[in-house]
This record gives structure tokens, C-alpha cells and sequence, in this order.
């Protein structure tokens, strides 16, 4: 094992369950039921899962449609720090004629931006710590108006150098850091084989990341007295979600640059049972691209899969609505699949992209990546 991977445990083992949810979106709950952070994954198998007990019958979801602005290289610090206020103006803005959500969900990047030029050295300049100035200003306004608050963002550690990450973090209405959760893989082979992102995701470091945080931080659930959580930037993976619902996620919260389907959000919460929703950017004077591609859509689904809230436009604006998350306890159960019909079919996949491509080497930028993996897939 590492030195890094020695130290990360130590660090939180000595954190107890409150600093290992903190640095990885698992529950102290989960973990103190575990025992230690390497603990194997359990399943309930009675079609129950772990909970805390709510506090409250019926909550609000906000999903903030934000602009996504990327962060000027030639001001990095100033225009970040733009950023951040835009978005904790937002939170001000939620609360202006009364009562607003108890959650607000921002998209992917409402704090860095998406450039599309970057190379990872730009990435790692413009990307947040967590915590750090920015999860310190967003967790003043958690505690002042007494909600959480979801967003996505660039991000470097310390304990992966060089690595850029993306994070989802998860506030608390008492301003403390429930969950960083790691996006959990990056889609490959799709942009022509001459470009490739070079974010580090868990799949692209499969083996140390389950080293240092254990297997159960790969998808975590988040248990809150509003409900499970579940937080991701991955779009069309639908056993990723399955994956979720069956650890408990009762509200999968996922966020969106651009690019995202409708119809595979609804997806999520018409097989599993569960509230899904979805943050992208509203319009961005400003942005790298034509200012209105692919913004809004953003939305909230039921357990049917029906829209209960969609933006009406894609300017920035808040979609809220209910969640009735006692009654839907007290009939909920994990999804009802049979995994006897089709296991041995998943355990004989051979995935086109092997996972640990980043261990012992991280590109530099999109070109490089994709020089990188151009002879990495096992697909013929």
C-alpha cells in the first residue's frame, strides 16, 4: 500500500464516521455499521436499506438552471471568485419573497466554468480545494438560510497530485461538508479517437481509489433527515443508477454540462423507483460556445418517471417542487430486478476501456488524452 494511501487512512479512520462522510459521501451511519472504510459493500437483502430517520414528511427541491461561465486565465482568482458570488447570489435570490427550497442543486461547473481549451494545468489552476475559501462562503449561506446545498466543480487534493478531479460536494444546513463524491467515470471513444477528456475519474484509478476509500465509496449514498442522496455527472449508465437505488439513494441528484438526454434522467427514475433530478447551465454570455447550446432542460422527476418541474426557458431560474419523502418511505423498496437472469452475462463483459488508465500516467490535455488511449481499447 502507498504511503499517500497509509496516510488517507489514518487521516480517516482518526475522523470517525463524521470525517469520512465529509471526504467521501458515505455515511457515517453506513460506516460505523461497516466498521473500517475498506469494509466490503452490503446489500440489505430484504428490499429495505439503511436510513436515518427524517426530519421532516415533505420537503423542497431546488435545481438552480445557473449560467456556466469558465474562469479568465489572465485573473484566475478574480473571476473564480465572480463566479462564486453570481452563484451565492443565486442562494439570496432563492429566498427573496419568502420561503424557498431546502435544497439547491447547481450544475456541474457554476464556480469554475468549462473550458475548451484547457489543458490540465489550467484545470488545476481554476479548480477549488474542498474544503477551502469557496465550500466556506457556500457553507455561511447554507447555515444562514438552513438548507443544503449540491454543486459540481473542478477540484484538486492534495492526496492526488496532478490528478484533476470532479467533484460533487454536498453542504449541510449546518455549513459542514457531507460529501465530495467523485465522478465516477469519464465516456471514452466517442469524440473520433483524436481527443479524450483528461479529468482523473474513480474508474480511471479504480485500484488505488478503492485502496485508499474501500469499495462502498465507489457509489455512495448519502443518508441526510431529508433523505438518501445521491449525487453524479455520469450520463447514460443506467446500471450505475440501478447500482444507487438498491444502497438506498431515494433523490439522485445529477448534474449536467451541455449534453444530457431527457429521456435517460427520466429513465433513472422510472426503473428505480426513485426522485431524479437533473441541474445544466442556463444560457452563459460568455461561454466558450455559442452562448445557448444545450442550455436548460433542467427538470424534476417522480417515481413514474414523470416531470413533476422543468424550466420553462433555458435563462437562469429555479425549478422547484415537493418531495414527499414520508409517504414515499414507508411504500419504497430497492428496485425488483432478477440478477439471475443476466449476471453471468455482465461478468462476462469485457469493458471497451480497461480501468486504471491514469495510474501511472495523466495527460496533459484533450489531445494528449486522446493520443494516450488511441490504443488502449480492447474493442476491435
Amino acid at each position: 500500500m502507498s504511503e499517500a494511501a497509509l496516510s488517507r487512512r489514518a487521516l480517516l479512520g482518526a475522523a470517525g464516521g463524521i470525517g469520512l462522510s465529509a471526504a467521501l459521501g458515505v455515511s457515517g451511519e453506513a460506516l460505523a455499521a461497516s466498521g473500517h472504510p475498506g469494509a466490503d459493500v452490503k446489500v440489505s437483502p430484504d428490499g429495505r436499506y439503511p436510513v436515518v430517520q427524517l426530519a421532516k414528511e415533505s420537503w423542497t427541491l431546488g435545481v438552480a438552471q445557473a449560467r456556466s461561465l469558465p474562469v479568465d486565465l489572465a485573473r484566475v482568482e478574480a473571476s473564480r471568485r465572480d463566479n462564486l458570488n453570481h452563484m451565492l447570489g443565486l442562494i439570496d435570490a432563492a429566498f427573496a419573497f419568502g420561503a424557498g427550497p431546502d435544497l439547491m442543486f447547481f450544475h456541474e461547473f457554476p464556480i469554475t466554468g468549462f473550458g475548451a481549451g484547457w489543458t490540465r494545468k489550467d484545470v488545476l489552476r481554476v479548480a477549488i480545494e474542498i474544503p477551502g475559501v469557496e465550500t466556506e462562503a457556500i457553507a455561511k449561506k447554507a447555515k444562514q438560510y438552513g438548507i443544503y446545498v449540491v454543486f459540481g466543480s473542478y477540484a484538486r487534493d492534495p492526496d492526488w497530485p496532478g490528478h484533476a478531479l470532479s467533484i460533487t460536494t454536498v453542504i449541510g444546513p449546518d455549513g459542514s461538508i457531507l460529501a465530495r463524491d467523485w465522478k465516477a467515470r469519464n465516456i471514452k471513444g466517442v469524440f473520433g479517437g483524436e481527443i479524450e477528456l483528461f479529468t482523473t475519474t474513480i474508474y480511471d484509478v479504480l485500484d488505488r481509489f478503492v485502496e485508499m476509500y474501500g469499495r462502498d465509496a465507489i457509489l455512495p449514498v448519502i443518508r441526510t433527515p431529508i433523505g438518501n442522496l445521491a449525487t453524479s455527472s455520469v450520463q447514460r449508465e443506467p446500471e450505475l443508477f440501478r447500482a444507487m437505488a438498491i444502497k438506498g439513494a431515494e433523490v439522485i441528484l445529477r448534474t449536467a454540462t451541455g449534453g444530457f438526454v431527457p429521456t435517460d434522467i427520466a429513465a433513472t427514475s422510472l426503473y428505480n423507483g426513485v426522485y431524479t433530478a437533473v441541474a445544466n447551465n442556463a444560457i452563459s454570455p460568455g461561454s466558450p460556445f455559442f452562448e445557448d447550446t444545450n442550455a436548460g432542460g433542467s427538470a424534476i422527476y417522480g417515481p413514474d418517471g414523470e416531470a413533476i418541474a422543468t424550466a420553462k426557458s433555458p435563462n437562469e431560474t429555479l425549478v422547484m417542487a415537493r418531495i414527499p419523502i414520508g409517504a414515499f418511505r414507508a411504500r419504497h423498496r430497492q428496485p425488483t430486478i432478477h440478477p439471475q437472469l443476466y449476471m453471468d452475462v455482465l461478468n462476462g463483459y469485457n469493458s471497451r476501456f480497461p480501468p486504471n488508465l491514469f495510474g501511472d500516467y495523466v495527460p496533459g490535455d484533450l489531445k494528449d488524452a486522446g493520443r494516450y488511449l488511441h490504443d488502449k481499447g480492447a474493442w476491435k
